[in-house]
């Protein structure tokens, strides 16, 4: 356990190559009952005999998967056994600035009497048979006969999952292991097929004093005293880019009153726990639903307000066709807030945001940003919020600003549509940089100052629209042209590459280059660790810059 979220260690989430314990790799929320049900129905063609068991929390039950799952568990009627951890915790961090956050749609706490004879399954069983005889008429009959007598014993709220199809038993101490123990053994022993739902009441961090007593955090942690509970957190000079969005946007909504925001239950994760404090009727925690999320901001941007949906980049896949169908088909104007772009440690490559540019870039009316440090961000912000004829979006990454100097009151200034900018000028080579990558591209100025290199590094700000003109200029005076970002292919230098082509640029004496993530996924590490397995830390720019100069010994060294 103690390489666990390092470097070549453990990973932090369940991992199918890493331990044959590990039944379904997740990251991402409310996906086991898909997975169970698969694998039930798997088992169920091969001819097997095992339990198939998915555990679900109360949190990622607001998600429509789960739901989805259940209705479909309910419909093919698989011996499945899903067991729902109710815990009112949704994700990290649960809490508003005011204390712990109650999940949205969080299921009763109320323990009741258990229910877990075989009577009733057997009784249910019954009148599928019946069903089978004498038509759906006595099926419907039978079963309202059945709910009927279970609704008389059983929870509140259980209704929802027999309608789904689910035997619903619960709820239950989740920390009494004997009544679990006995609940478990008799649920194996039924005869009858089907799904069957175990609701578990638990508390989060029970029997770890500091865990118990942090509702809101503990969530994921780094080194800790275990007497404590108190993390080893490194003091930085600057605040998280997470921080500067949520102070930027406090600003911007300071200003317009139709400024809102949506989190998908990431408020802390996010920073929208702080405009939450400052605006709390105009932040909408929606629950670990993206989809949702998206199409809500696309329903409030209808009415003339501004929405600032702020989605984790790797989370914002789980809505990508409400991104294309509901808001940029449509034009409407949500701002898209990307936090966790790029690589993000320890999380690993379930929480890695490789590929929003390139899903981003390529929709017709999405105006794509990128920050090169926490003053852009803010600029950005500003930005988005001025723009109210079509879809924005800008990434930003995990950890924390560089120490750029920030704009008074940390309100940011509209930048120019598609313009970006010359941070550093030299002569035959230039960077072209896309996002918090400038720093490591600058990092290679430097270096190659030492090589008695003098390279121009740009800004680029815009995936969408280019500053075509930069570009232009860029390869006009320049031997070599690189594209650096912290994204997949088919992104940033994708799409200079293509107006480069298409407007005969290549066909001259210019050489191109694109830097991008690998196409593979990156084991979770401390963050430099993996910008160097990337290939994209400024030694690696630096050796790119000498091979193209005809220096391939110099570049070697520094391998």
């Amino acid at each position: 356990m103690h390489t666990i979220r390092k470097t070549s260690g453990l990973a932090g989430f369940p991992k199918r190559d890493e331990s044959v314990y590990d039944a379904f790799g997740a990251g991402h929320s409310s996906t086991s009952i898909s997975a169970g049900l698969g694998m039930a129905v798997g088992r169920d063609l091969l001819g097997k005999k095992n339990n198939v068991v998915s555990v679900i929390g109360d949190g990622a039950m607001t998600a429509g998967q789960a739901y989805e799952a259940m209705n479909n568990a309910g419909f093919l009627d698989s011996n499945l056994i899903v067991v729902l951890n109710d815990n009112k915790q949704v994700s990290l961090p649960t809490a508003t600035l005011d204390g712990p956050a109650t999940p949205v749609g969080a299921l009763s706490s109320a323990l009741t009497k258990l229910q877990a004879s075989p009577k009733f399954r057997q009784l249910r069983e019954a009148a599928k048979s019946i069903t089978k005889q004498i038509g759906p008429q006595a099926h419907e009959v039978a079963a309202k006969v059945d709910e009927y007598a279970r609704g008389m014993l059983s929870a509140p709220g259980s209704t929802l999952f027999e309608e789904l199809g689910l035997y619903y038993i619960g709820p239950v101490d989740g920390h009494n292991v004997n009544d679990l123990v006995t609940i478990f053994e008799k649920v194996k022993s039924m005869p009858a097929p089907g799904p069957v739902l175990i609701h578990i009441v638990t508390e989060k961090g029970k029997g770890y004093p500091p865990a118990e007593a942090a509702a809101d955090r503990m969530h994921g942690v780094v080194k800790f005293d275990t007497n404590t509970g108190k993390q080893n957190k490194p003091k930085s000079s600057t605040l998280s880019y997470t921080q500067y969005f949520a102070e930027s946007l406090i600003k911007e909504a300071e200003i317009d009153s139709k400024i809102v925001a949506i989190h998908a239950a990431m408020g802390g994760g996010t920073g929208l726990n702080y405009f939450q404090k400052r605006f709390p009727d105009r932040c909408f925690d929606v629950g670990i639903a993206e989809q949702h999320a998206v199409t809500f901001a696309a329903g409030l941007a209808t009415e003339g307000l501004k929405p600032f949906c702020a989605i984790y980049s790797s989370f914002l896949q789980r809505g990508y066709d409400q991104v294309v169908h509901d808001v940029d088909l449509q034009k409407l104007p949500v701002r898209f807030a990307m936090d966790r772009a790029g690589l993000v440690g320890a999380d690993g490559p379930t929480h890695c945001g490789a590929f929003d540019v390139a899903f981003m870039a390529c929709l017709p009316n999405m105006v794509v940003m990128a920050p090169s440090d926490e003053a852009e961000l803010m600029h950005m912000i500003a930005t988005s919020a001025a723009i109210d004829d079509r879809p924005s979006c800008f990434r930003f990454p995990r950890g924390n600003g560089v120490g750029a100097a920030l704009p008074p009151s940390n309100k940011g200034i509209p930048l120019e549509i598609g313009r970006g900018r010359i941070l550093v000028e030299g002569s035959r080579v230039a960077i072209l940089g896309y996002g918090a990558i400038v720093q490591q591209c600058l990092g290679a100025a430097e270096m190659l100052k030492s090589h008695n290199v003098s390279i121009t590094v740009a800004d680029a700000r815009f995936c969408k629209p280019l500053d075509t003109e930069l570009i232009r200029q860029l390869a006009k005076e320049h031997e070599i042209l690189i594209t650096v970002e912290e994204g997949s292919i088919g992104g940033f230098g994708s799409h200079v590459s293509h107006f480069l082509s298409l407007n005969g640029i290549l066909d001259g004496h210019l050489k191109l280059r694109s830097m991008v993530l690998p196409d593979k996924y990156i084991d979770h590490g401390a963050p430099q660790d993996q910008i160097e397995a990337a290939g994209l830390s400024s030694r690696h720019i630096c050796g790119t810059v000498l091979s193209l100069l005809g220096r391939p010994i110099e570049a070697l060294k520094l391998q």
